[in-house]
């Protein structure tokens, strides 16, 4: 499966966003979707995480609250609303995804998108 994330940019803080991922070459109901980032400076971390039928979440809980993670399998999407946004929420948001549930962890993940760039300014 092939994924393009899109819809980051510059926001100030309180501000919000919403990345969209789409998905293309194989069946995106096939697919655990998830969300990490990668701030400067840092790993990449685990953000968000949303079942094959979109019926379970789940999410750092540096973001619990705030974010909201859902799919579209018609339209093979998943999203990411960012809310209440935080200078540290900068980073590089990427989609991935995963045949298996339960995982936090990168490697669990078999296919990941190019990013999308999130400033968010204080």
């Amino acid at each position: 499966v092939q994924l393009q994330a899109s819809g980051g940019g510059l926001v100030q803080a309180g501000g919000f966003l919403r990345l969209s991922c789409a998905a293309s070459g194989s069946t995106f109901s096939n697919y655990v979707m998830g969300w990490f980032r990668q701030a400067p400076g840092k790993e990449r971390e685990f953000v968000a995480a949303i079942s094959w039928g979109g019926d379970t979440t789940y999410y750092a809980d540096s973001v619990k609250g705030r974010f909201t993670i859902s799919r579209d399998n018609a339209k093979n999407t998943v999203y990411l609303q960012l809310n209440s946004l935080k200078p540290e929420d900068t980073a590089i948001y990427y989609c991935a995804a995963s045949i298996r549930w339960g995982s936090r962890r990168e490697a669990a993940y078999e296919y990941w998108g190019h990013g999308t760039q999130v400033t968010v300014s204080s």
